[in-house]
């Protein structure tokens, strides 16, 4: 078995059987061409029913000393996916890279914004351009329901409801969740759509979109980053923030104020608890403000 003939019938096992998003797929596939690469350099003819436990050991030396602890963590993560995947279609008995050690690495704590760099950021829209109302409404919606860049970008018309409170998004894996949308959101979501959007030549694949660029499609990650990234500049926000920033602060900021972790776990669309409870570590000041306020010895 060739190796781009394992990587296509991977990706289209990830995609059917395991139903995850482009993004994540491109992800794997892109870390087996680094060990089809690393194969190459070598001039070594191995197939992906050969390669053995040493190879691949030697390759992840390799890539040690190229990469971070977290990236070669993720690389050996892709890589044991993909020779279970061998193993469970009967093309090998064995996961040769099942018993390599992933390198120890730390939970990293989410950057989050405070409500007042949220406000600066927003307030450096420029509302006269042609686009300020649509980036105001997307930056609104990003913080206001926790979506992840690809949820804001796929959005549709017919995903709002507004009558009931709520937006449909779509998200990891195609899983739907209803996600609640304040008034306030609402109010910057509706000037968009009428004032703007309704003015602009949409392009039927595109009709039900409802974040559209100024040729009438979808916009793009990459333009998402971009907004992001300028406003920081004009707002004189000195963290390093994506869109993401503006979902890790929807978390914080929920919890912070009373929330429970159930509720902001249904929000984010999270399969686990575990992945919501990092928002627990986020600010060990406020433990340390309970600790004292609630706590007999506290009070101390």
């Amino acid at each position: 078995m060739k190796w781009e003939t394992a990587i296509t019938n991977y990706k289209n096992y990830l995609r059917i059987e395991r139903s995850l998003s482009d993004n994540t797929i491109d992800n794997y596939a892109r870390d087996l061409k680094k060990l089809t690469r690393y194969l190459e350099q070598l001039d070594k003819p191995i197939d992906p029913l050969q390669i053995t436990r040493e190879d691949l050991q030697e390759f992840v030396y390799t890539i040690a000393k190229e990469v971070q602890a977290r990236s070669q963590a993720r690389v050996i993560s892709g890589l044991k996916g993909f020779f279970n995947y061998l193993v469970f279609e009967d093309y090998r008995t064995d996961n040769p890279i099942e018993l390599i050690e992933s390198p120890k690495i730390g939970r990293k704590l989410p950057d989050t914004l405070s409500e007042e760099e949220i406000d600066a950021l927003i307030d450096a829209i420029d509302l006269g351009k042609p686009q300020g109302e649509r980036n105001r409404a997307m930056l609104e919606t990003l913080y206001s329901c926790g979506l992840r860049v690809t949820e804001l970008i796929s959005l549709k018309l017919s995903d709002l409801y507004f009558e009931e409170g709520f937006i449909n998004v779509v998200g990891k894996g195609d899983k739907q969740r209803f996600v609640p949308i304040s008034e306030h959101t609402q109010k910057y979501i509706n000037i968009y759509r009428n004032e703007l959007r309704n003015h602009i030549d949409v392009k039927p694949e595109h009709v039900d979109i409802l974040f559209l660029n100024r040729r009438g499609r979808q916009l793009t990650r990459a333009m998402i980053f971009t907004i992001i990234k300028d406003l920081a500049v004009k707002a004189g926000v000195k963290k390093n923030i994506s869109p993401h920033t503006f979902r890790h602060s929807f978390a914080t900021h929920l919890l912070q104020n009373g929330s429970d972790l159930r509720s902001i776990q249904q929000m984010l669309g999270h399969e686990s608890i575990t992945t919501t409870e990092i928002y627990m570590h986020v600010d060990r000041n406020d433990l340390a403000r309970e600790m004292a306020k609630f706590h007999p010895r506290g009070k101390e």
